[in-house]
This record gives C-alpha cells, sequence and structure tokens, in this order.
C-alpha cells in the first residue's frame, strides 16, 4: 500500500491551493456570505474550465475525468481551508455520487454531464423537519398517477437548495414503511407547486434552504432498485467528503494558533513559550495529524470501494468533527479577546466546524 500522496496529487494539491487562496480570501469570504446565493457564478466557472473540478471523480464515460475519492479530497481539502463559497459540495459530493449510487446508466448520462460542466447547480434533498438521519425519518409523500409522480412534504437543511437547479429529492412511496419504501426522484429547481426558502444559519459560509413541496411533478430516479439500503453507501461517501474538507480547516486554525502565539507577548515574551500554551498547540498538532490519518485512509477505502467504507466512514467523520471544533475553540482562547471579535477570522473558522460537525450525523451518531 503507498502510504503517500503521488506526485500528480501533490500537483493537483498545489494548483488548488493556490487557486483557492487567490480567488477565497478572507475578504472574498466575508463578502460572499452576506449574498442571497452566497456565492460568486464567475468563480464558479473557473474551477469547472480552468482546473476541471466540477468533473474531478465523474466517470469519463459522463463527463467527468475519473479520478478518485483520493483526489477529490485533496480539493475539499483546500476548500476546507479558505472556507470556500460556492455550492461544490451540494453539487460534486452529495449530488453526483446520490446519481451516481442510485440512478440507472441512461439516467447517469442524462444527469451528471451538466454537473461535469459546472452548468448544472444540484443538492440532495432528504433532512425533513424531524431531523432524522435514518430512513424512519423519511416521510415526504410520493404519490404515483399514471406514469408521473407527484411530491407532498417538506425538507430542512437543503445545502444551496435555494439556488439548485436541480434536486435530487428522498421521499417515501404512499403506502409503504421501513427502508423499502425509500425512493428517489429528480425535481426541476423551477419545479411548480416548489417553494424554496433561505434558512438563517449560523454558519453563512453554507447556505442551507428549506423547501415545500405541494403536488410537484418529480422524476423517479433508479426505478425499483434503489432504497434506502443504496442510499447508505452514498451517506458513508459523503461523510468521508465532508471529513476531509474539515481537515484542511483544522489545519489552518492550527497554523493560525501557532502564528499567533509567536508573535503575542506578554510579560517580556511570545506567549507561545509559555508552557500552557505549548501544550495547547502540541496537542492540537496530534489531533490535526490523526484527523488527517483518518480522513486519508476513508477516502482511499472509498476509491478502492471496500467493505470497510461504513466503519471508515464514520471513524474519519467522528474524530475529524471533534478534532475541527476543538482545535477552532483552542484558536479563539489562544488569541484571547481579539479572537472573539467578528473582524477575527477566528469565528469564521469555529462557526464551520460546528456547522460541519452536526453536519450528516455528529460525533455520537457516527460511533453509535
Amino acid at each position: 500500500m503507498e502510504l503517500g500522496f503521488s506526485e500528480e496529487q501533490d500537483q493537483l494539491r498545489e494548483a488548488v491551493r493556490k487557486f483557492m487562496e487567490a480567488k477565497s480570501p478572507s475578504t472574498e469570504v466575508r463578502r460572499l456570505m452576506e449574498t442571497p446565493e452566497g456565492y460568486d457564478p464567475a468563480v464558479w466557472k473557473q474551477m469547472s474550465d480552468e482546473l476541471g473540478l466540477s468533473s474531478l471523480h465523474i466517470p469519463e464515460e459522463y463527463g467527468g475525468q475519473g479520478f478518485t475519492f483520493v483526489e477529490l479530497g485533496i480539493v475539499l481539502e483546500e476548500m476546507g481551508r479558505v472556507l470556500l463559497c460556492a455550492p461544490y459540495f451540494s453539487t460534486v459530493c452529495l449530488a453526483a455520487n446520490t446519481i451516481l449510487d442510485v440512478a440507472t446508466p441512461s439516467e447517469c448520462a442524462e444527469l451528471l454531464p451538466g454537473i461535469a460542466s459546472g452548468e448544472t447547480v444540484a443538492t440532495v434533498a432528504f433532512t425533513e423537519p424531524n431531523g432524522k438521519w435514518d430512513a424512519e425519518g423519511i416521510t415526504m409523500e410520493a404519490t404515483q398517477s399514471s406514469d408521473s409522480w407527484v411530491l407532498n412534504g417538506a425538507k430542512m437543511f437543503v445545502l444551496d437548495g435555494h439556488v439548485a437547479d436541480r434536486i435530487v429529492v428522498v421521499g417515501r412511496e404512499v403506502g409503504t414503511s421501513g427502508p423499502a419504501g425509500i425512493c428517489f426522484f429528480v425535481v426541476e429547481g423551477d419545479a411548480p407547486g416548489l417553494t424554496r426558502q433561505l434558512l438563517p444559519t449560523m454558519d453563512l459560509t453554507r447556505k442551507q434552504a428549506h423547501l415545500e413541496f405541494a403536488n410537484v411533478p418529480a422524476r423517479r430516479l433508479g426505478g425499483d432498485g434503489a432504497d434506502w439500503s443504496t442510499f447508505v453507501k452514498t451517506l458513508d461517501q459523503v461523510a468521508v467528503c465532508l471529513a476531509n474538507e474539515m481537515v484542511g480547516g483544522a489545519q489552518r486554525v492550527l497554523e493560525m494558533t501557532v502564528d499567533y502565539a509567536k508573535v503575542r507577548v506578554q510579560f517580556g515574551r511570545p506567549i507561545g513559550s509559555f508552557q500552557a500554551v505549548k501544550h495547547k498547540c502540541a496537542d492540537m498538532l496530534v489531533e490535526v495529524e490523526l484527523a488527517k490519518s483518518a480522513a486519508y485512509y476513508a477516502a482511499w477505502v472509498a476509491a478502492e470501494d471496500n467493505n470497510d467504507l461504513p466503519v471508515s466512514a464514520s471513524m474519519a467523520k467522528a474524530y475529524c468533527s471533534d478534532a475541527y471544533f476543538h482545535a477552532a475553540a483552542e484558536n479563539i482562547q489562544i488569541h484571547g479577546g481579539i479572537g472573539f471579535t467578528w473582524e477575527h477570522d477566528a469565528h469564521l473558522y469555529f462557526k464551520r466546524a460546528k456547522s460541519s460537525e452536526l453536519l450528516f450525523g455528529d460525533a455520537t451518531y457516527h460511533r453509535a
């Protein structure tokens, strides 16, 4: 087993980091998080056209480049470093993987090229007001009428749901119960009967929406062969993606903390020279390095598509959640009073760490 990144993967990281640092400085993050859309369409187009990031892990037969979750993890880690404001996670990680897992080859050929080219912003709507992450939490009613379907219900915390051109909806066929009754649908963003409302959230760098469905026309995706057991694999893959993104944020927070400890002077010496601060920084370093190991291993398992995916995905999501949140909290404490101010970037990483901790199940959920 190769335990390091290849030269090509290191080059990918270097190119993505250079692009992200140029296009997503703190000032731009703060500007975009205050806009209703939450991203810059011009930068989104550059990400697709110049770097090909939206097509990275989509198979070549569907307009992609055919790379693996390892390369996708590298890209997400660099995005997490700069708190990129873009619908990348919802479109490429969540929607594209759901389609790859549940759709038929002909449906993939129809839906994925638009995502690969960057023309389609997509997402998946599966969490409902009850806040559950399992099959029993899905109550969205799907009713068949001749050869068409209509959806009724509500979806909460839909990533970029307010701007998505296409939404994959997880629903339940009327009259069914249990995981076998779960089915998947494609809904256009401008479908009649669909109401979309941007949610006020703690982490403004990642937009979420509330969607109401009132007899919304939908197309069945994947047929009878796609049920909740199919979607479980997607959720594991998404957990791996999020773990790698959190690693990037945790590494940046560690760097911020150490840099400040070197220059902040108290009692005539840098605070980094005090034993208590040294211990905090050392603990953060160990946690971040362990989080990297968990996330990188999970990405390799996802790329190999072997039976360790459920365990490695949950392990990575749980550990990276704890490591990122702890590092972000320690960063604020070591910065002292300035770390609590709106002007400092520490609070942006703290809020992203907290929202990512809860997204797709917290550490307690994944340990169980």
